[in-house]
């Protein structure tokens, strides 16, 4: 090698004016996932949700048996209360396997591609990748659930009207109030799924298969849930990831309980730190050979 070659090569073998912190920008992975045809279909189906459920509404006639009927007038009262009944008809299961979707195939596909060690080589550092991959995945998640959200409140208010919100107890709120309360119920939602974001990534590193970090995501979500009916285990089901999952729903209550809110948002990014240091040391630890 040359003296002047030498002189221009970083001691470590990088390249002059090589910046980690350059590496897969997040501008240029977001147009890559949004790209593939999984991040379409998902977002996409949470888009047409409302109307299949505006649909069944329609054809069903509004009419039911005692509380199938009254739950269907109650998502029929207004475009707030449509919105309600989408994301409670979402959250429980949809969502889960939406947000396990995005961040169980992160990394798990660049290894089934084969493509995974290229980008380390080009290179990017383990962590840049590992952070850049889940900041994707976090935005499409968020996106996807706005989705449903917006196109639930505009189909619902088109279609039933702009009116206050009623709640099952016979409370009403007002549309604007309402529509606060909506931004409170989904910002918990975003927080109670990081356990399943965390757990997703965790399995991402560690199995070169993207169907396997998803649908095992999915397993655990439905196992915690199991669990989480049985009150046999009384207390312990508090420390279960997912037993405050539905605690939004006090957002609608007309004085905001905030206890299972505040202790939801807290186990919730317990687990998704304690899964995302996990990932992150097996990640920077693993052995790259796809």
């Amino acid at each position: 090698m040359t003296e002047s070659a030498m002189a221009t090569t970083h001691p470590d073998g990088r390249a002059p004016g090589f910046r980690p912190t350059r590496t897969l920008s997040m501008r240029v992975e977001l147009a890559r996932q949004i790209r593939r045809r999984r991040t379409q279909l998902a977002i996409g189906f949470l888009a047409i949700l409302p109307g299949i459920l505006a649909a069944a509404f329609a054809l069903g006639g509004g009419n039911g048996e005692s509380g199938a009927g009254g739950l269907i007038e109650l998502a029929t009262q207004g475009g707030i209360n449509f919105t309600v009944f989408c994301l409670l008809m979402s959250v429980g299961f949809l969502l889960i396997v939406v947000v396990a979707l995005f961040f169980g195939d992160s990394i798990a596909s660049e290894a089934s591609w084969s493509s995974l060690r290229y980008l380390l080589t080009i290179p990017i550092p383990r962590s840049r990748l590992l952070l850049q991959k889940a900041a994707v995945s976090a935005v499409l998640s968020i996106v996807a659930i706005a989705v449903l959200v917006l196109v639930a409140l505009a189909l619902g208010s088109a279609l039933y009207g702009v009116e206050p919100l009623v709640t099952p107890f016979g409370d009403s709120m007002a549309f604007g109030s309402a529509i606060g309360r909506l931004a409170i119920a989904l910002g918990y939602v975003v927080v109670s799924l990081m356990w399943i974001a965390g757990l997703a990534l965790l399995l991402s590193v560690w199995t070169d298969a993207p169907l396997g970090a998803v649908g095992g995501t999915v397993m655990v979500a439905i196992l915690v849930e199991i669990l989480d009916q049985i009150t046999a285990l009384g207390q312990l089901r508090n420390l279960l990831p997912g037993h405050f999952g539905f605690a939004w729903t006090r957002a609608f209550a007309p004085t905001i309980d905030w206890h299972d809110v505040v202790i939801g948002s807290f186990s919730s990014v317990a687990y998704a730190a304690v899964f995302g240091l996990l990932a992150w040391i097996h990640f920077s630890r693993k052995d790259i050979t796809s």
